[in-house]
């Protein structure tokens, strides 16, 4: 409503009514949180009919999420959710634009057939995300030198994580997907099970990751779904 005040959008009365299904499990990572709120807000653009730029939904999505709900978060996981399939997300400051007052980015679609991927969570020990991101945003926000030199680092590795995956080249996104995760682990205090996770998949010969939200290349892999049903009184 707020967004469409500010756009002089007068909204026609009418009640309806949200029920939702998700099968993303809870609290581990997998952003389902925000899936239901891009869910809601589809829902919500196509019964008033109000034309919102594809470009600001991720950013209009998140202030619910920051601002109504107080859940620490970024751009990346509404991003993909808004756009779908493979994206490659650029938040330098020099792709900075303003559209209806919110803030957009760079965001690429990629046309692209992903490579083989798997996904892996363990429901008995998760926690809530702001739990996880809080201290490490706070830590950013001071300037602690080792956090902003690792999230430089990962926007590094998104960029060649793109290139790997315009040319094909599986390996070298297996190397950059590791590489991500090492780059994590020297600056986040990671709970044993989750260490355990990843080397299990290395055991195997597999890359692993976090689906962090706090990194780029997670956000070329990430493959959500979330269904809702919108219904009318």
């Amino acid at each position: 409503m707020d967004y469409c005040r500010s756009q002089n959008i007068r909204l026609y009365e009418r009640n309806f009514a949200i029920r939702y299904e998700s099968n993303i499990p809870r609290q581990v990572g997998l952003a389902g949180s925000s899936a239901l709120i891009i869910a809601t807000l589809r829902c919500l653009i196509e019964f008033y009919g109000v034309a919102v730029p594809l470009e600001i939904q991720p950013t209009l999505a998140l202030s619910v999420e920051v601002d109504e709900l107080g859940i620490a978060g970024g751009l990346q996981d509404r991003v993909i959710q808004c756009y779908e399939g493979i994206v490659y997300m650029d938040f330098d400051r020099s792709q900075e634009r303003q559209i209806h007052g919110l803030t957009a980015y760079h965001y690429e679609q990629m046309q692209i057939q992903p490579p083989p991927l798997y996904l892996a969570y363990h429901t008995n020990l998760s926690e809530p995300t702001e739990k996880f991101h809080n201290d490490i945003r706070g830590r950013f926000d001071q300037g602690e030198p080792a956090v902003v030199d690792a999230m430089q680092h990962f926007a590094q590795l998104a960029a060649e994580g793109r290139e790997a995956l315009l040319t094909g080249d599986q390996e070298r996104l297996a190397t950059l997907i590791n590489e991500n995760f090492d780059t994590r682990r020297s600056i986040y205090r990671l709970p044993e099970w989750q260490v355990q996770m990843v080397e299990t998949a290395r055991t195997c010969g597999a890359s692993a990751k976090f689906a962090g939200r706090e990194e780029r290349l997670s956000e070329l892999i990430e493959l959500l779904k979330c269904w809702i049903i919108c219904g009318t009184n």
